[in-house]
C-alpha cells in the first residue's frame, strides 16, 4: 500500500511527558515513559504521533530519523525579567526593596539606549534558547526601544514569549529613569499592544508574540495608575492580553514589600490592589485584572482568601523558588497554595534567580518544600517536578490547547537531550544506582535527568516543529 509524500520528521529518544490534562496532584497517573520512543511531527509543526518506535505506522516508515537519548517538552519559564539579564548574582546588601535600589533600578535603566538593548535582547534570547526554554512570561523593559528588540529577536530565533513593558509611575530616586507619567504609561502599554500582540498570526491562541499589562508591583503604580490599567484592560481583554506582576513576595517586619502595600494602599490584602480594590478599606476603585490570563510571581505570603481569590478567577501563581531563596523571602507553602486550587508553574526570575534552567528551579522547587516545617513539608514526586516545569506553565499563559506536552495535535515544542555532552549528567544517568523495580526506575531517572541536567546537554530546541536559532552574538 502506498502512502502519500510527506515531509514529516520522526525523533527517537526516550521520551518523557505529562500527557492529558491532569492537575498536579494527579501528574504521577499521567506520566508517560517511553523509553525507546518516536515522535512524529507533521509538515505544519505539529505532534502527529507519539509512541513506541516499534510501533511507528507505516504512514512514516520512510521519514527521516533524528536520534537523541531524552526528548522532553520545552520547558516554560513563567517569571522572567528581561531588563536583568546581566543582574544575576548582583550583590545588593539586602533583601527585595535593597537589592531593586542598588542593583536592579541602575541596571535596567540603561535599557534606553538603542544598542545596548539591542545587545541585551540578543543575549536574553540566546540565554533562553540555551536553557530550552521554548516559551517564557518575559516582565519587560520600560523603554519601548527595547521591547521592540526583545521581539524581534524573539520572532528571529523562533521562541514564545509573552511580555510588556515595566510600568513605573512613582518610586524612589533610584528609579528616576524608568518612571514616566500616569497618561503616558497608559498610552506607552497600550501602543505596544496595537503593535506587537499576536502580530505573528493575529490570533492570541497560535501566536507566538504576547502582550501584556506588567506593573513592577503596586509599590511602582498609584491608585490613578491601576484604575487606568483596569480601564485598559476591559478594552483589551478579549483580545488575548494578559496581565504580570508580583505578589507577597517579601514580608520582611515593619518595612518589606507586603507592610508598604498595605500601609500606602489602606487595603486588607495585596491582592486587593490588583483586584480593582486599591481604595482605602479595600473599597472598588477600578476593574479587577485578575483573570485566566494573569500571572503573578512568588505568591510567598499570601493569605487564605487571596489565594481563593486567584483560585476563584484563574489567576496563576509564577513560583520562583531560587530567587526566593538568594532574597530570603521565604518559601511558598506547597500543599495550602495548591490545595485551595491556584495553578503554580516555575519561573527562573532572573536576575533575582541566578539560574535560567527551569529544570534548575524544579530542583530548587524540590529542596525548598522537602525543608518546610513539619507536616508541611512534602518530597514532590518527578512527575509532578516535569509537570511544574512544563505544562503548568501552558496552562499559566492560557496555552495549554498549544503546548506544554507531547499530545497528538498540539504544537511540537521540545528539547533534544544527550547525555554525553555533559559528563556529569552521563555519570549519574549511566552508572547510578536503580531500582529493580522498572516503575520506581523510571521515576529515579527522570528525577536524575531534570534535577542532573545541564544546558550543554541541551541539543536541540523545537518551536512549531522548527528547530530555534540563536542571535548572533
Amino acid at each position: 500500500m502506498s502512502h502519500p509524500m510527506s515531509t514529516a520528521r520522526v525523533y527517537r529518544a526516550h521520551i518523557f511527558h505529562i500527557a492529558g490534562s491532569p492537575t498536579q496532584g494527579s501528574a504521577a497517573a499521567n506520566l508517560a515513559s517511553i523509553p525507546d520512543g518516536a515522535l512524529v511531527v507533521d509538515d505544519s509543526g505539529r505532534v502527529a504521533w507519539t509512541g513506541p518506535f516499534a510501533d511507528l505506522p507505516a504512514q512514516w516508515a520512510d521519514s527521516p530519523v533524528t536520534r537523541a537519548d531524552y526528548l522532553l517538552p520545552g520547558f516554560i519559564d513563567a517569571h522572567i525579567h528581561y531588563p536583568q539579564a546581566y543582574a544575576t548574582a548582583a550583590h545588593g546588601g539586602g533583601q527585595l526593596l535593597e537589592w531593586l535600589d542598588h542593583c536592579i533600578f541602575p541596571t535596567e535603566g540603561q535599557y534606553a539606549d538603542p544598542d545596548f538593548a539591542d545587545r541585551a535582547a540578543r543575549y536574553f534570547t540566546r540565554r533562553r534558547l540555551a536553557a530550552g526554554s521554548t516559551a517564557a512570561m518575559v516582565f519587560g523593559s520600560a523603554f519601548p526601544v527595547a521591547q521592540d528588540a526583545l521581539y524581534r529577536h524573539t520572532l528571529a530565533a523562533g521562541l514564545r514569549v509573552v511580555s510588556g513593558r515595566g510600568v513605573q509611575t512613582v518610586g524612589p530616586a533610584t528609579a528616576s529613569a524608568l518612571i514616566t507619567g500616569e497618561s503616558e504609561a497608559i498610552d506607552l502599554v497600550a501602543d505596544e499592544i496595537d503593535r506587537w500582540h499576536a502580530v505573528d498570526t493575529g490570533d492570541p491562541r497560535t501566536a507566538r508574540i504576547q502582550v501584556g499589562i506588567v506593573p513592577r508591583f503596586s509599590l511602582s503604580v498609584t491608585p490613578t495608575t491601576l484604575a487606568a490599567m483596569g480601564e485598559l484592560y476591559e478594552e483589551v481583554r478579549g483580545r488575548g492580553v494578559y496581565f504580570h506582576s508580583h505578589l507577597n513576595e517579601n514580608n520582611r517586619p515593619g518595612d518589606g514589600e507586603i507592610a508598604a502595600v498595605l500601609g500606602t494602599y489602606g487595603v486588607d490584602t495585596y491582592l486587593d490592589t490588583y483586584d480593582g480594590l486599591f481604595l482605602p478599606g479595600s473599597r472598588r476603585g477600578g476593574a479587577s485584572l485578575l483573570g485566566r490570563r494573569s500571572v503573578l510571581a512568588h505568591g510567598v505570603h499570601s493569605q487564605d482568601s487571596e489565594l481563593a481569590r486567584m483560585a476563584d478567577t484563574g489567576t496563576s501563581i509564577a513560583h520562583c523558588p531560587t530567587s526566593q531563596l538568594f532574597l530570603g523571602s521565604g518559601t511558598m507553602p506547597w500543599r495550602r497554595t495548591l490545595d485551595a486550587g491556584v495553578t503554580v508553574a516555575l519561573g527562573t526570575d532572573i536576575g533575582a534567580g541566578d539560574e535560567w534552567l527551569i529544570s534548575r528551579v524544579a530542583g530548587d522547587c524540590y529542596k525548598v518544600h522537602i525543608s518546610e516545617d513539619g507536616e508541611s513539608g512534602i518530597a514532590l514526586h518527578p512527575a509532578e517536578l516535569l509537570y511544574a516545569a512544563t505544562l503548568a506553565g501552558a496552562r499559566a499563559l492560557d496555552m495549554e490547547h498549544a503546548f506544554g506536552n507531547l499530545d497528538t495535535g498540539k504544537d511540537a515544542d521540545f528539547l533534544l537531550i544527550d547525555k554525553d555532552l555533559w559528563e556529569p549528567l552521563h555519570g549519574m544517568l549511566t552508572m547510578g544506582i536503580r531500582s529493580d523495580d522498572e516503575d520506581e526506575a523510571t521515576l529515579e531517572e527522570l528525577f536524575t535527568l531534570l534535577v542532573g541536567l545541564r544546558q550543554p546537554a541541551i541539543r536541540e530546541v523545537y518551536v512549531q516543529g522548527r528547530r530555534a536559532v540563536a542571535p548572533p552574538l
